[in-house]
């Protein structure tokens, strides 16, 4: 009597899974993130999470998490890109970087303007992190996006070394930045460990 309980309680839980992965996109945004971002490519900016905000603070100080390949290759990535890129260019709050965590979105995605490029772009880096900081270190001012009203000076790294996954292809890549671009790339990606600039 008691082993078939437990087979019918095996099978029901199975049956479970089986329909909540069937159901499932395959990507690893939450239901609120999704809600955040949206399902519209033509959507403007988005929400600023910021430090004045408890609960938004919060988030802000969560170590935000990997993004996979399918989270890369899927539609709603594509939404939250465009929806990034439209926030940090918004004439009345420009930014030269931007972090999903700042969206809300606790996830491992850095968007920079490469300074160092022709033509200064903006471009997305999913799971960035830092693998080398020069011991050359250099003072400069910086503020936050998501601590308005404020500015000071922090000591980083003149060189970093970037590592990251290729959107397109989900290899893993390096990059050497050196110069304002570095300071842009330290900054962003403190913010994927939960560190403000301030804590400085």
């Amino acid at each position: 009597m008691k082993l078939s309980r437990i087979i019918i309680f095996v099978a029901a839980a199975t049956m479970a899974a089986a329909t909540f992965f069937s159901c499932s996109d395959g990507t690893t945004f939450t239901a609120l993130e999704k809600e955040l971002i949206g399902k519209d490519t033509s959507a403007a900016r988005m929400s600023l999470y910021a430090t004045e905000n408890p609960s938004e603070t919060e988030l802000l100080r969560q170590i935000a998490l990997p993004l996979t390949a399918k989270d890369v290759a899927s539609d709603i990535y594509q939404v939250l890109r465009h929806r990034m890129l439209c926030t940090v260019n918004d004439p009345e709050n420009e930014g030269v970087g931007i972090a999903a965590p700042q969206m809300g979105i606790s996830k491992q995605l850095v968007a920079v303007q490469r300074f160092d490029k022709e033509g200064e772009p903006f471009e997305f880096y999913p799971n960035a992190s830092i693998i080398y900081y020069s011991p050359e270190k250099r003072y400069g001012w910086e503020g936050c996006l998501s601590v308005p009203g404020c500015r000071d000076t922090v000591l980083r790294s003149t060189t970093v070394v970037v590592s990251y996954n290729d959107e397109k292809t989900f290899e893993p890549c390096t990059d050497t930045v050196s110069g304002y671009t570095a300071v842009i790339f330290q900054h962003e990606i403190d913010h994927l460990k939960g560190v403000l600039y301030i804590d400085y």
